[in-house]
């Protein structure tokens, strides 16, 4: 690309620190800009040979597999060993680790955090910079490098030992610093990584990911670990919505609460089915407790029989014996309620004296997100 105007031709001057050209009245000559340059030419797509593409990733993922076969077999009394380590632990456990084997280990902490061992990641360059202090002397501390000779890590090992934190390590190397130093080490070695060079962490960082979860797992299991408790930590989940919503937490109660008694006239009931909006009124007797239910099917159903609203008793054309649940019950378990034949959409909520407290339209479960 070539210029062919200088500064000076195009007549421009300081003018108390500005640049001006209107004294002058040059035109400034068009840069001459190369053809080729204007319009680049998009590269052509690549062609890939889809027989060779397919083989390479099955023989990826072929590798890997091996390598947790291979884990599988070579688990031993170390694997135990770290299990009572950190079953017995008075503190918490803190995952660490650099590069790949450091996002291997920020997943291990979220996972033992989650199925009951109290666990969080600590950065190993961030340790040495202050956040040794997160650490104390009743915390296991579980290293994650596949060389086993990480400097970040290498660096913090003495400043555990001395406080008091005992080291579980998860390395490819038995005779590594990193695996020497550690009250219990776990040999995640693999034949080698994946892939045609064999050079990015791949098979190595499977096996770190698959030991951690067999660890995760089995401290889960050690504990007694339940479903419920598994909700109480992903309550923001589906699994914990189901696990953890039950119908008194979505049922509408109160004045809310479309109830009519005995003795009503249909006229009544459509007046409060109107006014509460869910599609139907309970019928209750002088003590709360449910006999019936009016929905707004049974409302249709007898426009054909009945000319005054106002003449005709609820009771003659409600349900009898509807179907109820208690408000301690899962809301999940509604569901199936009512996908019961005939299906319907609401359901009471009653005491164990069968005292109506509450109710439960579909739509309340999509709201909660329960469904």
């Amino acid at each position: 690309m070539t210029i062919e105007c200088s500064t000076a031709a195009l007549g421009y001057t300081s003018v108390r620190g500005r640049l001006s050209r209107e004294q002058h009245g040059v035109e400034a000559h068009p840069m001459s800009v190369p053809a080729s340059a204007a319009s680049p030419t998009a590269p052509a797509p690549s062609v890939v040979d889809s027989a060779h593409v397919l083989s390479l990733a099955r023989d990826v993922l072929s590798t890997e597999a091996a390598a947790i076969t291979t884990l599988a077999a070579r688990l031993g009394p170390p694997f135990v060993a770290a299990v009572e380590l950190i079953l017995n632990c008075r503190g918490r456990v803190v995952v660490s680790g650099i590069g790949k084997s450091g996002h291997i280990a920020r997943k291990l902490a979220a996972t033992l955090a989650s199925t009951g061992t109290p666990a969080f990641f600590v950065h190993p360059a961030e340790a040495s910079h202050g956040d040794l202090g997160m650490i104390t002397p009743g915390d296991v501390v579980v290293m994650l490098s596949n060389s086993g000779e990480s400097d970040e890590l290498l660096l913090l090992t003495p400043h555990l030992k001395r406080q008091g934190a005992k080291i579980v390590a998860l390395t490819g190397n038995e005779q590594s610093s990193i695996a020497q130093a550690a009250d219990v080490h776990l040999d995640t070695a693999v034949d080698g990584e994946a892939g045609p060079l064999g050079l990015a962490p791949t098979a190595s960082t499977t096996a770190m990911l698959a030991l951690g979860d067999a660890l995760a797992l089995v401290l889960l299991d050690a504990r007694g670990f339940s479903v419920e408790d598994f909700a109480r930590s992903h309550p923001g989940g589906p699994i914990g919505r189901r696990l953890l919503t039950r119908v008194r937490d979505v049922m509408v109660c109160g004045t809310a609460l479309p109830i009519v008694a005995t003795d009503a006239t249909l006229g009544d009931a459509v007046v409060t089915m109107s006014g509460k909006g869910m599609g139907m009124t309970a019928v209750a007797d002088a003590a709360g407790c449910v006999v019936g239910i009016f929905t707004d099917g049974d409302l249709r159903r007898c426009f054909s029989r009945v000319r005054d609203l106002a003449s005709v008793g609820v009771a003659s054309f409600m349900t009898r014996n509807p179907r109820t649940i208690g408000p301690e019950r899962l809301a999940i378990d509604c569901v199936e309620l009512m996908e019961q034949a005939p299906k319907v959409t609401v359901l009471l909520v009653v005491d164990d004296a069968r005292r109506l407290v509450g109710a439960l339209h579909l739509h309340d479960l999509f709201r909660a997100r329960v469904v």
